[in-house]
């Protein structure tokens, strides 16, 4: 269904009528929906501060001395506390308003684009231990903000080609899940992740005032500042992560890149 919507809009594109007089000029307004897919992210793992004093990459060991976490990791959401063929992650729907300027030199077009919107996107990773039991951190995005430049070219009278790159925005929700019902978990989140977008697109004018296009954005945000403390809660003095006085965890990949394809339709003053 998806891949028919956006294969109709683009045949709408090409076979629009060249039809317009004014150029690309002036301010707009405009919506989009699109489909956003997150990248590869398979091997990404949890790493382990000992004792909460900011130095990660440390390993949480039994009584024993054994590897705590010796069955290992998965990127996605984990489904029972033994199996790490974890859940995949979630891709989806987005949609956002756009309102934006753009100024037509001859066939050069320069302009300014913002965006808010929203996404449908959750990614997880999951930490297996020898209990056995479960950890998983996921992160969701509430909604996301851009500003961009554009520039491109007026391939024809009514048609433009454009590049377009700048400042992303997204507000997550930070989570964490355990089987592991004895020690107490809190999530120190970072909620605000930066990032940048770059991408290109066309739009075709239909009429004087009104556009529709196609748009392809790459979005990486940085998220690396969210992490769980592990406290003792109920849980005994051979505990691993009271052995090692306390605990705290993160993701060792702090990136969250997303790819999007947007259906645009904008409307000019």
């Amino acid at each position: 269904m998806k891949k028919f919507a956006l294969a109709t809009v683009a045949a709408v594109v090409i076979a629009a009528p060249a039809q317009a007089q004014d150029g690309f000029n002036g301010f707009y307004a405009g919506v989009s929906v699109g489909y956003d897919f997150q990248a590869n992210d398979d091997g990404e793992e949890i790493s382990f501060d000992r004792g909460s004093n900011g130095t990660f990459g440390e390993t949480v060991t039994t009584a024993a001395g054994a590897n705590a976490f010796s069955p290992g990791f998965c990127s996605g959401a984990a489904t029972s506390p033994q199996n790490t063929n974890c859940r995949d992650d979630s891709d989806g729907v987005s949609f956002q308003a756009r309102l934006g300027y753009d100024r037509q030199m001859n066939n050069f077009v320069l302009g300014v684009v913002g965006e808010l919107g929203t996404a449908d996107l959750r990614d997880s990773v999951s930490a297996f231990s020898t209990t056995p039991a479960f950890y998983t951190m996921t992160r969701e995005i509430d909604f996301t903000a851009a500003l961009r430049l554009r520039a491109g070219v007026v391939a024809a009278k009514n048609t433009l080609l454009y590049a377009t790159g700048g400042v992303a925005y997204a507000k997550m929700e930070q989570s964490h899940v355990s089987s592991n019902t004895a020690n107490s978990f809190t999530v120190i989140a970072d909620e605000d992740a930066w990032g940048f977008q770059v991408g290109a697109g066309i739009e075709q004018k239909i009429g004087s005032k009104f556009s529709l296009g196609l748009e392809y954005l790459y979005t990486g945000y940085n998220d690396d500042k969210t992490l769980v403390r592990v406290g003792q809660g109920t849980a005994g003095a051979t505990n691993p992560f009271v052995l090692a006085g306390g605990v705290d965890f993160l993701r060792v990949n702090d990136e969250f890149n997303v790819q999007s394809i947007k259906a645009v339709a904008t409307y000019r003053f």
